[in-house]
């Protein structure tokens, strides 16, 4: 029975809070409970003395392959993130492609914007394919950037950019999105470090949990 307990229950690992990942998933839909996960793009952040730095160095990229007896891709889906239906057949195999994502983040807490779609994707994946979920805690910037400028009438990623003057190359295309979330971390900031005296991860999700109690 404990042998069975295993292969469902990860054990997490000692939490690297001096290494955050900021992650963006493309999807074939927008329904995270039933569409199929395409693409992640991971980036670090690190916070190991003075300000945060994205370390564009240390980042992650796969394509993950679809089976061939899948839905037809929509054009339209297509259009939006550019991986053709030539790519998404070459893509890695997603035991492979979601194991080596696995090793890239190690024991670092996860970023994302509104990331309970990226983390219902990446969990459905990564049960299915590795027979285990992972186990790092995730933060949401979409909640945090709004407890931390509530005077700031912005909700989708693209709102916040324009707010604070963020560029992205190629909007909807994983790496660039999460270049811009990475960007988007440092942007809030100073904000952070003047809610928080030491704004670790733990802290910071705590504070994004706040959004909750907070009128509209």
């Amino acid at each position: 029975m404990f042998d069975a307990l295993k292969c469902w229950v990860s054990p997490a690992p000692p939490l690297d809070d001096t290494r955050w990942v900021v992650l963006d998933v493309e999807s074939s839909g927008l329904d995270a409970q039933r569409d199929r996960l395409l693409a992640i793009a991971a980036i670090a952040v690190r916070l190991d003395g003075g300000p945060p730095r994205i370390a564009l160095g240390d980042s992650f990229e796969v394509v993950l392959r679809q089976p061939v007896d899948a839905a037809q891709p929509d054009k339209a889906n297509i259009l939006l993130h550019g991986i053709g239906v030539g790519a998404q057949r070459r893509g890695v195999r997603p035991d492979a492609a979601l194991q080596s994502l696995a090793d890239f983040v190690g024991a670092s807490p996860l970023v994302a914007f509104h990331a309970a779609f990226d983390q219902t994707l990446i969990d459905r994946a990564c049960q299915a394919a590795l027979g285990r979920r992972l186990p790092n805690p995730w933060l949401d910037l979409a909640p945090l950037a709004e407890v931390l400028h509530p005077q700031v009438k912005a909700r989708a990623l693209d709102d916040w950019m324009a707010h604070f003057g963020i560029r992205c190359a190629v909007r909807h295309q994983a790496a660039a999105d999460t270049l811009a979330t990475a960007e988007l971390l440092l942007m809030l900031w100073p904000a952070l470090r003047a809610q928080l005296a030491r704004p670790g991860f733990k802290a910071s999700a705590a504070l994004a949990a706040q959004r909750r109690w907070l009128p509209s």
